[in-house]
């Protein structure tokens, strides 16, 4: 064996799964360009169908895991993957929440079914949208819609070193005052999530005026319905839009249920 062939055998093996999702997670791997070369010097990418047809036998030290549990026959497979990985990482709101497609954690999917489908059927899928780590031991999350690539970087690097990944568990606004942003709630009276919002995005809806849609996900110690319960008091706003921006990308994270179902 030659040395560079050696070098190739003892590098960590990484593989990306996709469950239910829209593959962004997974855009923004590949998305990391001049910084994907680097990672690809420290880790053998060996099963990334999104980015190559070749695949490299596991069992794997690091998997990448993106989307949701929706169907029984991903329940099957998540096990599959959780058996061949040493550290199995979910990223994105999909995999660490359930997801947007967790809208139907609130109604009647029997029902929708009849009326969307002509031969509903054929249709074979679980009446909720559940994240990864209700269904297998996750070893990190990293929230987002979709996740920071920078963020990633930091993680894959951390489970190389084996140390904790230097993820702010701070709020949008933190990144707002950073950027030097004039608070939209404040300067507009415009509803945001930003101060219950988990950090990452950079504030990037703040810094074009416009209110946090919680694509993080909830902070730590998260309280959305004081500020909720604020909006109604003291910017009028009504129940049935902080519903629908409750119900959002991480509608199903506990704070963000509980939170919206005050408003049925």
């Amino acid at each position: 064996m030659n040395k560079l062939s050696l070098i190739q055998e003892i590098r960590p093996k990484l593989a990306v799964w996709k469950f239910a999702s829209c593959d962004g997670c997974q855009l923004s791997l590949l998305d990391c360009e001049d910084e994907l070369l680097k990672v690809a010097e420290i880790v053998q990418i060996a099963c990334f169908p999104e980015a190559s047809k070749a695949i490299v036998p596991g069992p794997y030290d690091i998997s990448l895991v993106e989307g949701s549990i929706t169907t029984d026959h991903d329940k099957e497979r998540i096990q599959e993957v959780r058996k061949q990985s040493k550290a199995l990482i979910t990223i994105g709101a999909c995999a660490t929440a359930g997801g947007i497609q967790a809208l139907r954690n609130f109604a009647d999917v029997e029902e929708y079914k009849q009326i969307v489908y002509a031969r509903p059927e054929y249709i074979s899928t679980l009446a909720t949208s559940t994240p990864i780590s209700k269904h297998v031991k996750v070893d990190f999350e990293l929230q987002g819609c979709p996740i920071n690539k920078y963020q990633l970087l930091e993680v894959i690097k951390s489970f190389i070193l084996g140390k904790k990944p230097a993820i702010s568990s701070s709020s949008v606004c933190t990144e707002c005052k950073m950027k030097g942003n004039i608070c939209v709630t404040v300067a507009y009276g415009t509803p945001c999530l930003g101060p219950v919002t988990h950090a990452g995005c950079g504030a990037l809806c703040p810094s074009y005026q416009r209110g946090c849609y919680g694509c993080y996900g909830p902070k730590e110690t998260a309280n959305p319905l004081a500020l909720t319960r604020w909006w109604e008091k003291e910017l009028n706003t009504e129940a049935v839009s902080i519903k629908g921006l409750l119900r959002n990308f991480n509608c199903a994270t506990q704070a963000f249920k509980e939170a919206s179902e005050q408003y049925e």
